[in-house]
């Protein structure tokens, strides 16, 4: 990782790792709204909440929620706020959460700023909307890693998933990624890390090894598949897998499709926020309709937000009954 080492850092994360531990041990420490002494150690902020694309199982794509922040993108008095409160004591920022990042023209200046903080920067992207220019500006802007969304190896299968996008677009974007690592007088070829993540579909299982096989030539460093969240999966859905082993869900005994079950405790609420395009601050990325906000940056410091009486109630019902978002969730 290319995040600056400080003694900030290493003393927010080793009270992070503390409290969670006292928390798991049932301790008083973690029944007391006031007990949290650290800060978020990563931050993912919303850079935008709109999409180009009309991906079936994404929220954005089947319309749900664009209405709830009133903000397209992050005003940059928004994320100013954010670098300030948490450039001292965070490790990682990540800049996408519902939409399409790369739709706020904001975004490698956003980045570049973050990286002269010395956070770890990491985008996630459908690369639609990655041209030349866009990859050389994120190249120079320090970027440590840029995700990349392929989930077919011909339009067909990529735009059952991903409709409305083009796979050849997809593809031009990784070249021009790789162009501008290679030609960086900045980087020196290392950064960033091109990560190119497949969504493991009925649509593309016959495509997985070949992925394996062509993911360099294609101009990434690294392949990651990764398991789709569905939606209506109770009886099953026909973009699941044939080898349900690559599914997030398992058939019971009455004949229907129940999520993997899932262990309590979840780091994740412990150790970093979500702050959306207006400046809500929630406790992780299922939070998609907002139901657990612990309010709003531009209206309370990101400590007192992260400590307040809804972030510890929410930390209890993460480690008790589990909240619905909880139970949605797969690490």
């Amino acid at each position: 990782m290319s995040v600056v080492l400080t003694k900030s850092r290493a003393l927010n994360a080793l009270r992070a790792y503390a409290n969670y531990a006292l928390s798991r041990c049932g301790s008083v420490h973690f029944r007391s709204p006031f007990a949290i002494r650290h800060s978020p150690l990563f931050v993912s902020v919303e850079p935008a909440n709109v999409c180009q694309l009309r991906c079936p199982e994404c929220p954005v794509g089947k319309g749900y929620g664009l209405q709830v922040t009133g903000y397209k993108t992050m005003p940059m008095d928004v994320w100013e706020r954010v670098l300030a409160e948490v450039r001292e004591t965070a490790w990682v920022m990540q800049f996408y959460f519902q939409g399409e990042p790369l739709l706020n023209k904001n975004l490698p200046q956003m980045i570049a700023e973050a990286h002269a903080a010395g956070l770890y920067t990491i985008v996630s992207t459908n690369a639609q909307a990655l041209t030349k220019p866009m990859a050389e500006a994120l190249v120079n802007s320090g970027l440590d890693r840029i995700i990349v969304s392929m989930d077919g190896l011909t339009e067909a299968s990529y735009g059952a998933y991903r409709i409305g996008g083009s796979l050849e677009k997809c593809k031009e974007a990784l070249r021009h990624l790789r162009k501008a690592k290679e030609q960086s007088p900045i980087t020196n070829h290392q950064s960033p890390i091109i990560e190119l993540q497949c969504l493991r579909l009925k649509t593309n299982e016959h495509e997985w090894a070949t992925f394996k096989k062509q993911y360099k030539a294609l101009g990434a460093d690294r392949l990651v598949f990764k398991t789709a969240q569905l939606y209506d999966y109770t009886n099953g859905h026909p973009m699941m897998p044939s080898d349900k082993k690559y599914s997030r869900y398992i058939k019971g005994n009455d004949g229907l499709y129940h999520r993997r079950a899932l262990g309590k405790g979840c780091f994740r609420v412990w150790s970093g926020v979500v702050v959306t395009t207006n400046g809500e601050v929630l406790p992780c990325c299922y939070d998609k309709a907002h139901a657990h906000a612990y309010g709003n940056i531009m209206r309370a410091p990101m400590r007192e937000l992260f400590t307040n009486e809804r972030a510890m109630t929410f930390r209890r019902a993460a480690y008790k009954e589990q909240p619905q978002i909880c139970k949605e969730c797969y690490k």
